[in-house]
């Protein structure tokens, strides 16, 4: 919450319910490409997409959701898409928990 009241009083309220409302449409998309590129077997593709989530994800302070995705990045820079796991199921799941709490930030904003 503190990196969000920081983002809000940089921004302002009204661009900081933008920036959540476009995180909170991304992101999604972001995770179904990561599911398809781990299907395809596109490691590096996986890597730039799972960095994608890390850094929106950091910027609103979901620093565990960012350290998954950095896990999951270091998995497709390695080149070894064997070593995911559940880990885009579980990215997922910790992804709706910070939509949540966003959303109910961004209704106090």
């Amino acid at each position: 919450e503190k990196v969000l009241n920081e983002l809000r009083a940089g921004v302002g309220d009204e661009f900081l319910v933008e920036l959540i409302d476009t995180y909170c449409v991304e992101t999604p998309q972001l995770l179904v490409e990561l599911q398809a590129t781990l299907a395809a077997g596109d490691a590096a593709e996986f890597g730039r997409i799972a960095h994608s989530i890390k850094s929106s994800s950091a910027t609103f302070g979901a620093l565990e959701l960012a350290a998954q995705a950095r896990a999951l990045e270091a998995i497709g820079r390695a080149g070894d898409l064997s070593a995911v796991g559940d880990g885009c199921a579980q990215l997922a799941a910790g992804y709706a928990l910070v939509e949540q709490a966003l959303r109910g930030l961004q209704h106090g904003a």
